[in-house]
């Protein structure tokens, strides 16, 4: 009995975010398309990560805001939380946004489609399911999982990852969290405003890509919401004890035991390489992902890699930015490169973090004191004072000259006023673009413009300008 064989232009492997985008473009632009999957269509992002992160911390922001109804005069009485009622909403979501995913409409687009594991069997073919692939072009898009640190005893007590926290329909009594990474905090917050107590463990400081000033009203908000968090702190072993699950950490060489329902591990991504066949495809790869170049190419140039197994920028809409550049790349023979300048990232706590280009510290050592740092308060934005959402502020780099370097917001609604400077930076705009724009009144996105415009108060408000006036008055 003969293998199954079938020839095509593109053979993505993966049916995530990235991998699915491949194939939307390639097969509407003429091309023929497989597409392989062994787990689930709309991968991490639908199925354990973005969409159902999200969705649980809508549920978990909504208490809150109930318990805080009283700021603005308004008497909500008891909040309850029914706990499987928000994971019936999470998994609601989900299936809601399935069918854009789903086999059967990349199926109707034109694509073949595989539910199996694929394998490169040669530089230019893959087996999935009994079934020989050749194309012109292979694009890898498996994706990450977990990262699971090598604690001692976490082999024998159960713990959550993102990927099996979603399936949990009681809310935890005590949830120790490990881990103060985006993923770490989201999930601490969300299951704290649902009703948990919760404490966080973190090896070195939370989010420690985002600017520390930033940070710092992020710990004092996670503080507040009544989370303990140990940071600069060694987990030093795992153990049951009569039904519960003691963490144990070490804090300047004072053991501390830490005692919970759930433990939640949340330490990172590990790229998916594993049983994919790189090496009979002549593809260098390690622990760390797949080795791409400028253009997402492997050493095999017939062999794209995009996303999180390149073990670069793990955001969904890092992975849709590289289908882009594959396809200009595979189907228009076009040299288009990555380009990171301008990926901007949110951390969906309350307050969001959001973050774009360099940060103060990068700036520093990139150009030295000739920096400008803009900042704004929301504190000073009447939307803000409004809506009793005044913590945060923004904080904008420019060169001297104003070239924008980078933006960071700390904030309401941080992830959505981000999207201007992310704009602004792709485009090489200077700081006076976005100081002149018109923003309507009253709204968030003025912090934006205020911030841009203080780049110019010491030389418009200065002396020498004082005098320009007087002067052009006299023949006035």
């Amino acid at each position: 009995m003969h293998d199954d064989l079938i020839k095509t232009d593109i053979c993505v492997i993966g049916a995530g975010s990235g991998g699915l985008s491949v194939a939307a473009g390639a097969v509407q632009m003429g091309a023929k398309v497989v597409l392989i999957e062994k787990g689930k269509m709309g991968g991490d992002c639908l199925n354990t990560g973005c969409v159902p992160s999200k969705a649980l911390l809508a549920a978990a922001h909504a208490a809150d805001t109930a318990h805080k109804a009283s700021a603005l005069g308004v008497a909500a009485g008891p909040v309850s939380v029914d706990f499987d009622a928000v994971m019936r909403h999470v998994h609601g979501v989900i299936a809601q946004i399935a069918p854009h995913d789903s086999v059967e409409r990349f199926e109707k687009l034109g694509c073949t489609v595989i539910t199996a594991e694929a394998r490169f069997t040669g530089t230019a073919e893959v087996m999935a399911g009994g079934t020989r692939i050749a194309a012109k072009r292979f694009v890898i898009a498996t994706g990450s999982r977990a990262a699971i640190p090598p604690i001692p005893g976490l082999d024998d007590v159960p713990f959550f990852t993102n990927e099996t926290i979603f399936e949990n329909r009681t809310c935890p009594d005590h949830l120790i969290v490990i881990g103060g990474g985006p993923i770490g905090l989201e999930m601490a917050q969300a299951h704290r405003q649902l009703g948990a107590k919760v404490t966080i463990v973190e090896m070195f400081t939370i989010l420690p890509k985002d600017d520390p000033d930033l940070v710092a009203i992020a710990r004092t908000a996670i503080e507040e919401n009544g989370i303990s968090l140990y940071e600069n702190v060694k987990t030093r072993r795992v153990e049951n004890h009569n039904g519960a699950i003691r963490v144990v950490i070490d804090r300047d060489g004072a053991e501390i035991t830490l005692e919970g329902s759930h433990l939640l591990i949340a330490t990172g991504r590990r790229p998916n390489v594993e049983n994919l066949g790189l090496e009979n495809a002549g593809v260098t790869f390690s622990p760390r992902g797949i080795e791409v170049d400028a253009r997402l190419r492997t050493d095999n140039h017939k062999i794209f890699a995009i996303g999180d197994v390149t073990g670069g920028l793990q955001f969904t809409h890092m992975a849709s930015y590289d289908a882009g550049i594959v396809i200009r790349n595979a189907l228009f023979r076009l040299p288009a490169k990555v380009n990171h300048s301008a990926v901007p990232w949110v951390t969906y706590i309350d307050p969001e973090i959001a973050q774009v280009g360099l940060t103060e510290q990068d700036a520093r050592k990139m150009h030295g004191d000739a920096i400008r740092v803009l900042r704004w308060d929301y504190g000073d934005n009447d939307r803000a004072r409004a809506e009793n959402r005044t913590t945060g502020f923004i904080k904008v780099i420019t060169s001297a000259r104003g070239r924008i370097l980078g933006a960071g917001i700390v904030g309401h609604q941080a992830g959505e006023l981000i999207g201007l400077w992310s704009l602004a930076i792709s485009q090489k705009m200077k700081i006076g673009a976005i100081a002149s724009f018109i923003a309507p009144y009253p709204t968030l996105g003025e912090i934006s413009k205020r911030a841009a415009g203080s780049f110019y108060t010491a030389s418009l408000f200065g002396e020498k300008t004082r005098k320009i006036v007087r002067f052009l008055l006299r023949f006035a």
